[in-house]
């Protein structure tokens, strides 16, 4: 809730900062975007990427370190060093370096998506655009409304789709015979079982109250577009009476919730709690081939539907290695890339790519890749899949769920 709450304050000051430090780029950087990809590369060759992503999972961090960082330094001489960072620490990392005038930026790529981007634009703080730029971006399926728009935000070549993902409710099918499908039924499930649901403060739990409220205004398509107060107004009273409802029956009564889904994954884990969430559809997968969850975890989609989105790479506009970055995203891009990132031993990240657009012996790699086995497939689970919200949303709930569920 932190993170989400800074997000206001940044808004705050952000009309301050919208063209603080523009006249620091280094005359004929712009040029970037008018000389040839070989030239990029060239240029790339003996730069260090600093990387700021979240890394919070080990199987994310070993693609990263293993794979994605020696491939990148073999082929085009590119050192990646990558840090932990995400949300509002990016913002406030570049806002402050926008206050204190600095050229150049400590970072050179991130790893965004949502209200980050959206507070990003408004303090102008990435390149772009540059994604047409890319020689793999002819691959990417921006025909596909879940990956061209982020956040209800057209991405506008001011940041690359790295991957896609559906929300999953995970449980364990020996405890659970008939998992809830809908808010009704997980209110009767949470009475009938005190203390084994729970929803995580961060991301995913601001996913899943986005859910519930997409559900009690109507369904899809209802609160599309602009964020609209009128509209937020009229159907965010009946979200807080539903949770408040349920409060009581959740884990420790509701009085404490888990900071992120790394606690409630071990809490799954461990039998403490029987249901637990994850952004990214496979990972129920990955974490049992991991020895993590039990053989009996199986994740699903509820009958109103979940968020699907895609994260993306950005690069902040003072970036020192604005060419290796361009390089670095476009190696991630890369069919070999992806495939590597979508199987479910390595991390079950969803490609962002248009199959029929890959030569043939990579749309057979693709087909190839072994079978989830506790996750449903994706083409079951996209009937139901709901577009995200526009990320002011995502802030008003979150500064709504600590003043109306706890009482701050």
């Amino acid at each position: 809730m932190k993170r989400a709450a800074s997000l206001l304050f940044l808004l705050a000051i952000a009309a301050w900062s919208c063209g603080a430090g523009r006249e620091n780029e280094q005359e004929g950087e712009a040029d970037i975007l008018s000389i040839s990809w070989e030239a990029i590369e060239q240029q790339a060759r003996g730069s260090t990427v600093s990387l700021m992503m979240w890394q919070g999972d080990p199987l994310i961090n070993a693609y990263i370190q293993q794979y994605v960082v020696p491939e990148v330094e073999a082929r085009y001489g590119i050192r990646l060093q990558a840090g932990g960072g995400q949300g509002s620490i990016i913002v406030q990392s570049l806002l402050a370096e926008q206050q204190a005038g600095k050229a150049r930026s400590e970072l050179d790529l991130v790893w965004i998506n949502g209200e980050t981007f959206y507070q990003l634009r408004q303090i102008d703080a990435l390149f772009g655009p540059w994604t047409s730029k890319l020689p793999n971006g002819r691959y990417i399926d921006f025909e596909n409304p879940f990956i061209a728009k982020d956040f209800q935000q057209p991405v506008d070549g001011y940041e690359c789709p790295w991957g896609n993902v559906q929300m999953a409710i995970i449980y364990d099918s020996l405890k659970v015979l008939h998992p809830p499908q809908n808010r009704a039924e997980l209110l009767a499930f949470a009475k009938a079982h005190p203390g084994r649901f729970t929803f995580d403060t961060q991301f995913t739990g601001l996913t899943f109250l986005k859910e519930l409220l997409i559900d009690i205004a109507g369904g899809p398509g209802v609160l599309s577009g602009p964020f609209d107060e009128a509209k937020y107004s009229r159907y965010s009273p009946e979200l807080w009476d539903y949770v408040r409802a349920l409060k009581p029956y959740l884990w420790k009564a509701g009085e404490a919730f888990p900071e992120g889904v790394a606690p409630m994954h071990q809490m799954f884990a461990n039998g403490e709690l029987w249901f637990t969430m994850s952004n990214n559809d496979c990972e129920v997968d990955n974490k049992v081939l991991q020895g993590l969850f039990p053989e009996s975890a199986r994740a699903y989609v509820w009958e109103p539907g979940t968020i699907q989105n895609s994260h993306y790479m950005g690069i902040p506009r003072n970036a020192a290695h604005k060419a290796a970055a361009m390089v670095v995203a476009n190696f991630l891009i890369s069919p070999e890339a992806q495939y590597q990132k979508q199987r479910p031993d390595v991390w079950g990240d969803g490609a962002v790519l248009a199959m029929d657009k890959l030569p043939e012996v990579w749309q057979q790699k693709f087909r190839n890749i072994p079978n989830r086995r506790y996750a449903p497939p994706r083409e079951q689970m996209q009937p139901r899949a709901l577009q995200e919200l526009a990320p002011e949303y995502m802030i008003r709930l979150a500064a709504d769920f600590r003043k109306e569920i706890l009482g701050q």
